[in-house]
C-alpha cells in the first residue's frame, strides 16, 4: 500500500493496527558511467516493495534529494547535494506531520553511506530530525515537564515497548552489518551493482564501464545477478525481522 494512494480510512486503520510506514531515504548521486544516479534510492525502494509482498506496510513517497555529498563526484558530476542543516529542517516537518496525524510506527530505510552501519551526515540528519520532532511533539501535546510527570513513572519499564515515544521513528540501513559481512558492500562496485542489477536490471549498463575509469567501479565488471539475488534475499530477511 502506498501512502499517496491512501484515503482517510486506510490511515485510521494504520493507526489502529500500528502498521509500519516506511520512507525510503534516497539520493541522486554519481555512481560511475555504468550505474544510474538513483542507485541508492532504487536499491532501498526495490527491497521495500518486495517486503510489501511479504507483510503489510505503507510505503511513503521516497525522499531523493538529500545530503548525498560531493565525496565521489564534484558538483559537475550530476550529484544533487542538499546541505545537511537545510535537509534536517525539511524532514523534521515531515516527521512532525506524521506524528501529528497519529502515526507511531515510522521507518526510514537508507542505502547511502551506511557501510557497517556507520553514522554519516545524511543518516544523522534523519536521526536528529526524528528526535527533535518527537521531543517537540511531546511538548506540544503533553506540555513541558511531560517526562517528569507521574503519568510517565513507568518510562524505564517501557523502553523496549510500543509506548516508548523515542521508538516512533526509526532510521535503519537496507543491509545490516551482519548482511554486509555475509555478502559485501561497496559504492558502484561489484556488490552494489549486483544488488541493483537484481532489482532493476535496466539501471546497470556494464558495457559502459570503459567510458570513464575509476578505482571504485573496476570491480563492478564482476557484478552478477546470482550475487545480487543473494544480497536481496538476506536483506529482505533482515528487513522483515526489523520492520515490525
Amino acid at each position: 500500500m502506498y501512502l499517496d494512494k491512501c484515503f482517510p480510512r486506510e490511515i485510521e486503520n494504520a493507526k489502529k493496527n500500528n502498521t509500519p510506514v516506511v520512507i525510503v531515504g534516497g539520493t541522486v548521486e554519481y555512481h560511475g558511467p555504468q550505474c544510474s544516479y538513483g542507485c541508492d534510492t532504487l536499491v532501498a525502494q526495490g527491497l521495500i516493495e518486495k517486503l510489501s509482498e511479504k507483510k503489510e506496510i505503507i510505503i511513503a513517497p521516497q525522499i531523493s534529494y538529500s545530503p548525498a555529498s560531493y565525496a565521489v563526484g564534484d558538483a559537475k558530476s550530476g550529484t544533487v547535494h542538499v546541505e545537511e542543516n537545510a535537509f534536517e529542517e525539511y524532514v523534521y516537518y515531515v516527521f512532525m506531520s506524521m506524528l501529528s496525524a497519529g502515526l507511531r510506527n515510522i521507518y526510514v530505510v537508507i542505502h547511502h553511506q551506511f557501510e557497517q552501519e556507520s553514522l554519516m551526515p545524511m543518516t544523522l540528519s534523519y536521526m536528529k530530525a526524528a528526535k527533535r520532532a518527537t521531543m517537540a511533539y511531546l511538548e506540544q501535546t503533553k506540555g513541558q515537564g511531560w517526562w517528569g510527570s507521574e503519568s510517565y513513572k513507568d518510562y524505564y519499564e517501557n523502553l523496549e515497548g510500543e509506548d516508548n515515544p523515542f521508538g516512533w521513528i526509526k532510521v535503519i540501513p537496507t543491509m545490516s552489518k551482519a548482511v554486509q559481512d555475509a555478502t559485501g558492500y561497496d559504492h558502484a562496485g561489484k556488490y552494489e551493482c549486483s544488488i541493483l542489477m537484481a532489482l532493476y536490471p535496466d539501471a546497470v549498463k556494464l558495457e559502459r564501464l570503459g567510458d570513464i575509469e575509476h578505482w571504485f567501479t573496476k570491480s563492478s565488471a564482476e557484478a552478477n545477478t546470482e550475487l545480487g539475488n543473494k544480497m536481496v534475499e538476506l536483506s529482505l530477511e533482515y528487513l522483515e525481522k526489523t520492520i515490525v
